[in-house]
């Protein structure tokens, strides 16, 4: 089958018998038990050309077809045993990347020396085919369906505050008394983020929240709430080692509508995944699946 595409393609045996490394004559007759077993002619024949027949032609059609998976299924296997190496260019949003992916670096770093990892963050959503990212991380966002998707955690966003400002203003029990608190809010009500989510015995319901601060960082959020200057709402992720460390505590857990946020690894479709991707992203979510490693015990 190779040899009578090669013989399509050249336009003759002797072209065909010099790329495959064989003779003319072992060309002809490999095309003569080919046609044999079909039991039909696949080649017009004369002194100066060759044409396909009209079952040559669909023979043809089908042949590439079955030599291309065949050549695809050898790709695949060998990729399975190759060791990823080369430039890995990863993209995260910045927090995500701060607190949960950069900690995992040097480990993954240790695992696979020869991979070069390049790593943006920016809480822009990056075009991932367009701007030639390997791997992007995604938080929530509705993923492209053009892209291959592998989900690695869920969060869900945390009340919490640090223990010296509970100790001066108490602890609220309830929602219905966060409006004596000082509430760590964003600029604008991004996104709704003022309004907290909570469920009561007749069902969902939110709390808009108000305090002496508005912020359109996470981070600065983060620390103003290490910091002790009142309460806020923050992803799982961004808080987890200071709740475990006990800088801050978690508040109307009983109570908190928890909205989960989902966390994905998104790539480019490839009939073959390189072992370089294929790497990072079953390194994540190794770390992070079934529990991500900022989840409470």
């Amino acid at each position: 089958m190779a040899v009578f595409v090669r013989v399509v393609e050249t336009g003759g045996f002797s072209a065909a018998a010099r790329v495959a490394g064989l003779t003319p004559s072992a060309v002809s007759k490999l095309i003569g038990r080919l046609e044999e077993r079909l039991g039909a002619r696949l080649l017009h024949r004369t002194t100066r050309s060759i044409s396909l027949t009209h079952e040559g032609v669909a023979f043809y059609q089908r042949s590439v077809r079955i030599l291309k998976d065949i050549d695809e299924a050898e790709q695949a296997i060998s990729q399975l045993h190759a060791v990823p190496s080369g430039r890995l260019r990863v993209n995260a949003a910045v927090a995500f990347a701060t607190y949960q992916i950069v900690p995992l670096l040097p480990e993954y770093l240790e695992k696979y020396p020869q991979v070069h990892l390049e790593l943006t963050v920016t809480d822009r959503v990056v075009d991932v085919v367009e701007e030639g990212v390997d791997v992007a991380i995604r938080l929530g966002a509705r993923v492209d369906s053009s892209l291959i998707s592998r989900q690695l955690a869920v969060d869900h966003r945390i009340i919490c505050a640090a223990p010296a400002y509970l100790a001066r203003n108490g602890t609220p029990a309830t929602p219905s008394e966060l409006h004596r608190f000082n509430c760590l809010t964003w600029v604008g009500n991004q996104g709704g983020l003022n309004d907290w989510p909570f469920v009561g015995p007749h069902g969902p319901y939110t709390v808009s929240v108000t305090g002496n601060i508005e912020v359109n960082n996470g981070d600065a959020l983060f620390e103003m709430t290490v910091a002790g200057l009142g309460l806020a709402r923050m992803a799982g992720f961004r808080v987890g080692d200071a709740l475990r460390a006990g800088r801050l505590v978690p508040l109307l857990v009983d109570q908190h509508r928890e909205q989960p946020l989902s966390i994905h690894a998104v790539y480019p479709h490839r009939r073959h995944l390189l072992p370089k991707v294929r790497s990072f992203v079953d390194f994540l979510s190794w770390k992070f699946t079934p529990s991500p490693p900022w989840s409470m015990p």
